[in-house]
C-alpha cells in the first residue's frame, strides 16, 4: 500500500485487526494491535487474548504440519542416506517408514490433547532409531527441537 492510511468512517468497517482495537482514541494515538497487546493483552472473561480468530485451530494447525514435515522429511531422507552415509539396514528403513506412517496419523489427530504427548514419544523414538544409523539420530535431534518450539508456541498461545 503506498500513501496515508485512514480510519474508516460512518458506513465503513473495518474486518481484520483494526476491527479488534476499536475506533482511535482521542489525540490520535493508536491502540497497540500486534505483538505489543499480546506482551500486555488484555482479559476477556477471565481468558487471556491471543489476538487470534480461533488459537485452538491455529495451535492444532502447528503441530499437524509439523508432523507432516516430519514424516516428508523421514520418507525422502532414505535414499541420501542409503546413497551417502552408507549401510542403511532393513531394519533403519522400516523404522523411518513406521516412524512416517505414525506422524502422518498424528497430523490427522492434532485435535485430540494425547496426540501432543504421544508427538513428543514419537521425537523419543525417532531420537533411539539413532542406534540403527547415526544419520537417524540427527534427524531426531532436529526435530527434537522443532516439536519443542512447537510444544513452546503452543503453551504460549493457550496458555
Amino acid at each position: 500500500m503506498t500513501g496515508p492510511q485512514q480510519r474508516p468512517t460512518g458506513a465503513e468497517q473495518p474486518t481484520g485487526p483494526e476491527q479488534l482495537s476499536g475506533p482511535a482514541p482521542a489525540g490520535g494515538v493508536e491502540r497497540p494491535t500486534g505483538p505489543e497487546q499480546a506482551a500486555g493483552a488484555e482479559s476477556v472473561g477471565g481468558v487471556r487474548r491471543s489476538g487470534l480468530r480461533n488459537p485452538d485451530k491455529a495451535v492444532r494447525g502447528l503441530g499437524a504440519g509439523t508432523m507432516s514435515l516430519e514424516a516428508l522429511v523421514l520418507l525422502l531422507a532414505i535414499q541420501p542416506i542409503r546413497v551417502v552415509g552408507g549401510d542403511l539396514s532393513g531394519a533403519a528403513i522400516g523404522a523411518i517408514v513406521a516412524l512416517a506412517v505414525a506422524c502422518v496419523v498424528l497430523a490427522g489427530m492434532m485435535r485430540r490433547p494425547w496426540a501432543w504427548h504421544a508427538g513428543t514419544v514419537i521425537q523419543g523414538l525417532l531420537l533411539l532409531s539413532g542406534l540403527l544409523h547415526w544419520s537417524l539420530f540427527a534427524l531426531g535431534v532436529m526435530f527434537a527441537l522443532v516439536w519443542a518450539y512447537a510444544l513452546h508456541v503452543r503453551r504460549v498461545i493457550l496458555g
